[in-house]
């Protein structure tokens, strides 16, 4: 339980100082305008490298050579997704750049950008609909053996079957 409150802690310690380093680059000498069209350029090349990280992180999950491995490891990796998944939900959700002005975020969320992230969450629950559709059907089908399917059809239908009238067992 030590290196849960251990990784805990360095985690929120690695968001303030991104933070803090955002919040200390920012250029104070630009309009409002400029910062707009800054942040919105920043961003088209950002959220790209995001989607690499979060489906990267999804291959080092699934693909540990140990599944039962560390108890601990285990929690903050599931930890460490479900915070990114919530930051990149809430990004593209919302209008992001959380600690800018309100004008800036205003002017950044024009009528493309809306269009856009409508488009994108429209798609994306689509194919989250199409997946869990997919994956619901996908578990209700039974590994069996040709032998347990003769038996089943035989007994659905009625038969007196004996599995070495047909030669198999003798």
């Amino acid at each position: 339980m030590e290196s849960y409150w251990m990784g805990l802690a360095v985690g929120i310690a690695v968001g303030v100082i991104i933070v803090a380093v955002v919040k200390l680059r920012a250029v104070k000498s630009m309009s409002m305008a400029e910062k707009a069209d800054y942040l919105s350029k920043r961003r088209a090349r950002t959220l790209p490298a995001l989607v690499v990280i979060y489906l990267s992180q999804q291959v080092t999950f699934y693909s540990a050579v140990d599944p039962a491995g560390h108890e601990g490891a285990r929690a903050v990796k599931i930890g460490a997704w479900m915070v990114l998944s919530a930051v990149l939900l809430a990004a593209l959700t919302t209008k992001g750049f959380w600690f800018q002005p309100k004008e800036v975020r205003d002017m950044i969320d024009d009528e493309n950008t809306r269009a856009n992230r409508l488009d994108a969450i429209r798609y994306g629950y689509i194919a989250a609909m199409l997946m869990a559709l997919a994956i619901y059907f996908l578990t209700q089908v039974e590994e069996q053996t040709a032998m347990e399917m003769l038996t089943e059809s035989a007994y659905r239908n009625d038969l007196s079957f004996r599995p070495s009238s047909l030669g198999i067992l003798r």
